[in-house]
């Protein structure tokens, strides 16, 4: 089924031609018909009128859109990796593009970059004061324009912002996927692009946190000063106070990431307890839960079935608020030493979404090596990989029964 949208209302008569496709001035690839209404001189007057013009795309495979938002160093590429290959297939750049695009695509996934909406470059932020977390920075309009588009199943022209050069690149073209995931600093900040989400999610790394991976990331992979480091996040932290951090409130799941509570007054940050904060109510997605839905639970797992070297392992789940909102939070402090007995904490979890037993282990394992696989964040990205995928399922059954009932009225 073709979804058109008529952009005059006038009584068609006639000829009709199908055009190549054309693209908008927002940068979209559109196949257009359009038909004529030939001129009429009954009556002894003239009339005629100028062409209606029917855009269409294929609704039939409409995209579904998540939006993951976070700030920078806060493993959303880690968090993609996991979730593409949920879906299976490797996430690589377009091919034959520009080589310093930011965008992803998998079989059935791309993955876009919100910095990519960046209305200043580097020098432009730098002449006018403000950071590419203001939205001053950002052109929200297009951002809206483009994500609704794709949705609807029509390719855009999306442009590239250059983190090598800090400049805005040519654009490149985007056709829609089974599954877009706009990642970056503002995906639920403007209302508009909000309300395109399927689902959405929140990274929430705490400041203690923040610091020991940026420092991590920026000094080995980058050369940056640990001077550098602390500046660049103290210049940032009013603007993500103001900007980044309240888009959590309308997320569907948060993964908060916090210093161990199993080591008093520690301060090396490298055990971590993670919580997965779930809203309650929302559409297509179920919360997991530990052993008893609803209750609440806490739960050392160490012992003959999964080996814990110090300071051990705790698990707590139950019922809590959020901004408001009923939600269910599953929580997870320290590490495990073995990926393969995380089959045994697996088994005692309810509504992860898996195809057979034992999944969330295999792609933990499969991914030993990507960071946080040892603690919650590798866990959690995981288990919100399966749930996406359940819940693209459930969307697109959905879709796929509702012509089928309409037939049948």
């Amino acid at each position: 089924m073709a979804v058109c949208s008529a952009y005059t209302t006038q009584s068609l008569n006639s000829t009709c031609s199908i055009s190549t496709p054309a693209k908008t001035h927002l940068g979209f690839h559109q196949k257009q018909v359009v038909f004529y209404r030939r001129s009429s001189k009954r009556g002894g007057s003239g009339s005629s009128s100028g062409p209606c013009v029917i855009t269409c795309s294929a609704g039939d495979s409409q995209t579904v859109v998540i939006g993951l938002a976070a700030d920078s160093g806060c493993g959303k590429s880690t968090f993609m990796r996991r979730l593409t290959s949920v879906f299976g297939g490797a996430a690589e750049p377009p091919k034959g593009g520009n080589p310093d695009s930011n965008t992803l695509i998998s079989d059935m996934t791309t993955v876009i970059c919100l910095d990519d909406y960046h209305s200043l470059d580097r020098t432009g932020r730098k002449e006018k004061g403000v950071t590419a977390l203001d939205p001053r920075a950002n052109d929200f309009d297009l951002m809206y324009e483009q994500v609704k588009a794709i949705k609807s199943g029509v390719a855009v022209d999306k442009p590239i912002y250059n983190h090598v050069t800090g400049l805005l690149d040519p654009p490149e073209l985007i056709k829609p996927p089974k599954i877009l995931v706009i990642e970056g600093l503002h995906p639920m900040f403007d209302e508009r692009v909000r309300d395109l989400l399927d689902f959405s999610i929140y990274l929430d790394i705490s400041n203690e946190v923040k610091f020991a991976w940026k420092i991590q990331r920026d000094m080995a992979e980058r050369g940056h000063s640990l001077e550098s480091i602390k500046a660049s996040i103290e210049a940032r932290k009013p603007d993500f106070d103001a900007y980044i951090d309240p888009q959590k409130k309308y997320a569907d799941a948060v993964i908060e990431v916090l210093p161990t509570q199993l080591i008093p007054d520690d301060n090396e940050g490298k055990v971590l307890r993670v919580r997965l904060i779930m809203k309650e109510g929302v559409k297509h997605f179920s919360p997991v839960y530990l052993f008893d839905e609803g209750s609440t639970v806490s739960w050392i797992p160490c012992g003959r079935k999964l080996t814990c070297s110090y300071p051990g392992i705790k698990f707590h789940y139950g019922p809590d608020t959020y901004f408001g909102n009923e939600v269910s939070i599953l929580e997870m402090d320290g590490q495990f030493d073995r990926l393969d007995e995380l089959i045994y904490v697996e088994s005692h979890l309810s509504n992860i979404s898996t195809k057979f037993y034992g999944e969330v282990t295999q792609q933990m394992l499969k991914h030993a090596d990507f960071p946080g696989s040892n603690n919650g964040t590798g866990l959690f990205q995981t288990i919100v990989g399966l749930k996406i995928r359940d819940l693209y399922e459930q969307i697109t059954s959905s879709k796929t029964a509702a012509p089928l009932e309409a037939t049948k009225a």
